[in-house]
């Protein structure tokens, strides 16, 4: 399966990673590496996180990091993975 990135998701990313570097760059340095290694996985078995609860969708689901919820919608005829938004778990927007 191919993974393609929403838009909003890379907008929404780039902030987060920005925002933790102002902090320590080193972690958002590491927050985005273990990110991409953990989205990576999602094709080998993409319905292993819950529905999402933010869309009345089967095949979109909420994949949590860290403090993180990431929502991806699974496209099996198009055979592709859509990483749509990321936001912290407390504050969807």
């Amino acid at each position: 399966m191919r993974i393609i990135n929403n838009p909003d998701f890379s907008k929404e990313l780039k902030n987060i990673l920005k925002y933790i570097a102002n902090d320590k760059p080193t972690a958002s340095r590491k927050f985005s590496k273990e990110l991409k290694e953990s989205i990576k996985n999602i094709p080998d078995n993409p319905y292993m996180y819950p529905p999402s609860q933010y869309f009345d969708d089967k095949d979109v689901r909420d994949m949590t990091y860290k403090k993180y919820t990431i929502v991806y919608q699974v496209m099996l005829e198009r055979n592709t993975i859509e990483i749509m938004k990321i936001f912290n778990r407390n504050k969807p927007s």
